[in-house]
C-alpha cells in the first residue's frame, strides 16, 4: 500500500528579542522573531517538516493533500501555485514534503534534487548598519570563523556615508574577503514609503563598487525597474543581483531572459518551494545566470536553500544570516536543536541524514508557541 498524507499541521511562534534587532532595511525595531513550523504527517509515521513564511491563507486548502501520496510532489506544487495566486505563499509545505520524501527514500534532499554536491562556501550576511570601524572589526571576526565572503547593507540615507563604511572594511582586509553589497531598493516594508533609487541614482554607487572590487550589487532599483536592471548591466561591469521577493515563476523566466540580472537570487521559503526553484536553477543555468537564494527566514529555510543549491547549481556563494551579536545562530535557529553552522573554511557541509537533516527544538517551539 503506498503511503498516504494523513494530516498537515502549522504552528507559529514568536521569539522575544532583547535588546531587539535593528534590521537595515525597516525603520521599526524588531522585538520579536515569528516562525511558522509545518509538519506533514503520514500513515506510515513519518512526518516532512519546514519552515519559513506564515502560511497565509493556507487553512481550509488540507483537504486538497490529505489522502494523497506525499511523493506526488509535482501535483502538490500545482496546487499550491493555485493557492499562491489566489491567497499567500505557502512554499513551506513544500519544502516539508521534498523532507518527507527524503526520510521516505532514505535519502538526504540533496542527493534527490541531483547530487551535484554536499556543500555551498557560504558568505556572511550583515542585517545592521555599524559605524566603518566597527564594520571593519566585525569583518576580521567573519575571517577569523573561516567565511570568505560579506554582504554588506546599504541604507544610510546618503550612498556616500555607505561607500565610507564599505572602503573602512576594504581597507583593513584587502583581498580576504569577496565583498557583495545589498543596496535594499527592490522593495519596502509596509510602512516605508520613501521612494527607490532611479537608473541615474544608482549608476554613481555601481562606479564606486567597481572600484572596490564588490562582487555583486543587489537590488539597485525597484522591482518592476526591469529596463533599468537591464540597462545599468549593460552600462557596468560589476555584476547586477536580485529577485529575492519575486513571486512568480514567469517573472524570473522574464528577468532570464531580457538580460536584467547576472545573478538571480529566490528563496525557497518564499517563492516556488524546492521543486518550483529548481526550474529557475536550470534556467539560471543554461543562460549563464548565477543561481543563489536569498535567504533571511531562519535556520531550516536556510538549510532548504541549501540542498537545493548544492543538489542543482554551482553556486559561488550562498547567504547566511550572520550578525552577531544582534543577529546570532541562537535568534536565528532557535527552533531547531541545533543551529546551522559553517566550517573553519566558510563552507556549509550537508550530511546524508535522510530528508532536510535538522532536528527541532520541541521545548522552545513549545515555549515559544502562539497558535
Amino acid at each position: 500500500m503506498p503511503i498516504k498524507i494523513t494530516s498537515i499541521e502549522i504552528t507559529q511562534h514568536r521569539l522575544k528579542l532583547d535588546p531587539p534587532f535593528h534590521a537595515s532595511w525597516d525603520t521599526q525595531p524588531r522585538r520579536h522573531f515569528d516562525a511558522c513550523i509545518v509538519r506533514v504527517h503520514t500513515d506510515a509515521g513519518l512526518t516532512g517538516i519546514a519552515s519559513g513564511d506564515f502560511m497565509v491563507g493556507f487553512q481550509g486548502h488540507e483537504h486538497l493533500f490529505i489522502g494523497q501520496d506525499p511523493l506526488a510532489i509535482e501535483r502538490h506544487w500545482r496546487v499550491l501555485n493555485n493557492i499562491q495566486f489566489h491567497y499567500g505563499r505557502c512554499w513551506p509545505l513544500d519544502l516539508a514534503l521534498w523532507d518527507l520524501a527524503g526520510k521516505i527514500t532514505g535519502q538526504p534532499v540533496w542527493k534527490l534534487l541531483g547530487g551535484l554536491s554536499n556543500k555551498v562556501r557560504a558568505y556572511a550576511s550583515s542585517g545592521t548598519l555599524r559605524a566603518p570601524a566597527e564594520l571593519a572589526d566585525a569583518a576580521e571576526r567573519y575571517l577569523a570563523e573561516g567565511f570568505q565572503a560579506l554582504k554588506i547593507r546599504f541604507h544610510r540615507g546618503d550612498y556616500r556615508s555607505d561607500i565610507k563604511a564599505l572602503e573602512a572594511v576594504r581597507a583593513r582586509v584587502g583581498d580576504r574577503l569577496d565583498l557583495m553589497v545589498d543596496c535594499n531598493q527592490g522593495w519596502r516594508m509596509s510602512w516605508d514609503t520613501y521612494a527607490p533609487w532611479s537608473l541615474k541614482d544608482a549608476i554613481p554607487v555601481a562606479r564606486e563598487l567597481e572600484r572596490l572590487g564588490v562582487y555583486w550589487m543587489e537590488e539597485p532599483l525597484h522591482r518592476s525597474d526591469r529596463e533599468g536592471m537591464r540597462r545599468l548591466r549593460e552600462m557596468v561591469d560589476i555584476r547586477i543581483a536580485g529577485g529575492e521577493m519575486t513571486r512568480e515563476m514567469y517573472e524570473f523566466r522574464d528577468l532570464i531572459r531580457d538580460g536584467c540580472l547576472d545573478v538571480v537570487q529566490p528563496d525557497a521559503a518564499l517563492v516556488g518551494g524546492i521543486t518550483g526553484l529548481r526550474r529557475i536553477a536550470a534556467m539560471a543555468q543554461e543562460n549563464n545566470v548565477v543561481f543563489t537564494p536569498h535567504t533571511w527566514t531562519n535556520g531550516m529555510g536556510v538549510v532548504a536553500n541549501v540542498h537545493l543549491t548544492a543538489g542543482v547549481a554551482d553556486a559561488p556563494f550562498i547567504e547566511i544570516p550572520y550578525d552577531p551579536p544582534e543577529w546570532s545562530r541562537e535568534r536565528r535557529d532557535y527552533m531547531m536543536a541545533k543551529p546551522l553552522t559553517v566550517d573553519k573554511d566558510g563552507w556549509v557541509v550537508l550530511g546524508d541524514e535522510p530528508g532536510l537533516g535538522y532536528e527541532l527544538d520541541e521545548e522552545r517551539l513549545k515555549a515559544t508557541r502562539t497558535s
